[in-house]
Parts: C-alpha cells; structure tokens; sequence
C-alpha cells in the first residue's frame, strides 16, 4: 500500500527529528502530526494513498491501544494506594466534566470539547485517539486538540517540578501530583524524575493508573453516544473490541509473568503504531479548516490545564 509507505516515512522523520536540540521535549507521535500537516498542506497528497492513510488512521491506532495495557498491572494500581486512585479518578472524572461543560459554555463543538477533555484528564495523545473512535469528530478537531494538549503538557512537564518546593510537596506528594495532572506519559516521566528516583517511580504509577481508567471512559462515552442517536441501529457499540482487549491485555499483564524484553518490544510496538496513526491524521487536516476553529478550542485547553493542575494539587494536599 503506497499509503502506508508513506505513512511509514513520515514516522521515520518524527523519529529522526526527535535528534535535534529543542525537539527532545516532544514524542515522535506530536511531531508526525506536524510532519504529516505540513506534508499534506504542502505537496498534498495522492489518491492512490488514501487507502493506506486510511489503514493506518483507524486499525494501526486501534492495536496500539491495545498493547498500551500490556504497561500496566493492578498491582501498580495499587500500589499508590487507596487515597492515590481516589485523587486520580476524582481528578479524571471533575477535569472530563468541568472542560465539556466549559465547551459548551463558550461555544466549542462538543466533539472538539471531548477531545480535549479526554486528552487532558486521561493520557494526552493516546485518549484523544481512543475518544474519537466513538465520538467521530472531524480530522482537523483530532489535530487541534493533539496540538493542544501537546502545548499545555510541554508547559506542565517544565513548570510543575520548580512548584514543588514552593507548595512543600515532597517526592511522594510531588509525584502523586504529577502523575494525576500531567498530560502525556513521557510528560510525566520527564517531570516527575526531575524530583527525585521516589518522585518519578509514584508519577509513573499514578499516570498509568489513569491510563487504565480510559477504558471505562470510553464506554461511557460510547453509550452516551448511542443514547443521543437518532438512529440507535448505526450507534457505534457501547464497547468496542479494542477495549475489551486493552482490559483483557492488564489482566494477561496482572496474571501472567512477561519477560522484560517482550515488554520492551510491545511498548515499542505500541509507540511506533501510535505515531504512524498520528501521522496519516495530519496527512488528512487541513491547516484553513484548524485556523477556522478560532482561539476558543486553545482557551478552553488553557482552562482544563489549570484546573488540572489545581484540582490535583487541593487533593494531594489534603489526603
């Protein structure tokens, strides 16, 4: 397929790019959306590559969310404790509601909303991708919030480790906070090790403990989906199989001892599908229909960032 050739290149480019100063901070799936737009809106791109565009933006994205569960075990999840999976689901389920309801407020589209509140209150990248498979919004409102989230996770994964003295957070408190407020996974690698050994291992547990709670997001967006469908026949499944195999993966994950470098060769795996998903998204957005959704879509990322932040840090302060 020439399209997934091509889609293959533009990941490669992201991969290389990452090599340059001032690029590191980003992963390759941010910058094979830049590169795919930039590609696209440029050069354009050729019909006979549509299908392989097409393979990669819905069943690459889909097996790479399933081997996101092999990262993830419940006994990590409890590992932070109960009071750390409380601060984490709380500060998931107020982020999810406060950024929808902000949208609808200011005048967002409510799949762009959705978007932006999975991507903040979940895992970044990845959540907007799982989110959009039941919500269906437009290419270009997957590429805004990505760009979005991108930006203010950049900001958090940099600012948030010179507020921890500030607030007298130690390496435990300051790792719960990063792990439940911090965008993406690496965003959270990166600021919660900044801190400390003990305050990157407690930041990774509690991100991944957010990872785990996309799924039943997912369902429940999926069955809000159906119940707002004119036509509940054609509504997508309240459950989609990669769901349920993301579940089955932390279960296998939890059950079953899997030598490090298989771990290390599905994580792998998972990231360089992810990014040639990513990729074929900005081959597909067109850069005049991102400006035409104006500044609110960034306002409300700029919202949801703060209270985030904020929300997280009352709780973490508090337990």
């Amino acid at each position: 397929m020439p399209g997934l050739v091509l889609v293959a290149m533009i990941a490669s480019v992201a991969y290389s790019a990452r090599g340059f100063s001032g690029l590191t901070l980003f992963s390759p799936m941010i910058l094979a959306v830049v590169t795919g737009m930039i590609f696209s809106n440029m050069l354009g791109v050729p019909a006979h590559a549509k299908a392989g565009i097409a393979f990669s933006q819905k069943r690459l994205l889909r097996f790479a969310i399933v081997l996101l569960g092999f990262q993830l075990t419940l006994g990590q999840v409890a590992g932070i404790g109960l009071g750390g999976v409380g601060i984490v689901a709380a500060t998931l389920g107020a982020t999810f509601l406060f950024t929808v309801r902000l949208g609808r407020l200011i005048g967002v589209d409510a799949k762009l909303a959705q978007l932006i509140a999975a991507g903040t209150s979940i895992c970044g990248a990845s959540a907007i991708v799982a989110t959009n498979i039941v919500t269906d919004a437009r290419d270009e409102d997957v590429t805004y919030a990505v760009a979005a989230i991108t930006l203010f996770g950049t900001i958090a994964m940099l600012g948030f480790p010179l507020l921890a003295p500030v607030f007298a957070l130690d390496q435990h408190a300051f790792g719960l906070w990063a792990g439940a407020s911090i965008h993406e996974v690496a965003q959270v690698i990166g600021a919660g090790f900044q801190n400390g050994t003990l305050s990157g291992e407690t930041a990774t547990v509690a991100k991944l403990t957010r990872v785990a709670m996309l799924a039943p997001m997912v369902i429940a967006l999926g069955l809000m989906a159906r119940r707002g469908s004119t036509d509940p026949s054609s509504a997508k499944p309240p459950m989609p199989w990669f769901v349920a195999a993301f579940v089955a993966a932390v279960a296998l994950n939890s059950l079953v001892a899997i030598p490090a470098q298989i771990h290390s060769a599905i994580a792998l795996a998972a990231q360089i599908m992810l990014t040639m998903g990513l990729a074929a998204m900005g081959l597909q957005a067109d850069i005049s229909e991102l400006r035409s959704r104006g500044l609110r879509p960034l306002l409300l990322a700029f919202s949801a960032f703060l209270f985030i932040g904020c929300f997280s840090l009352v709780l973490v302060k508090l337990v």
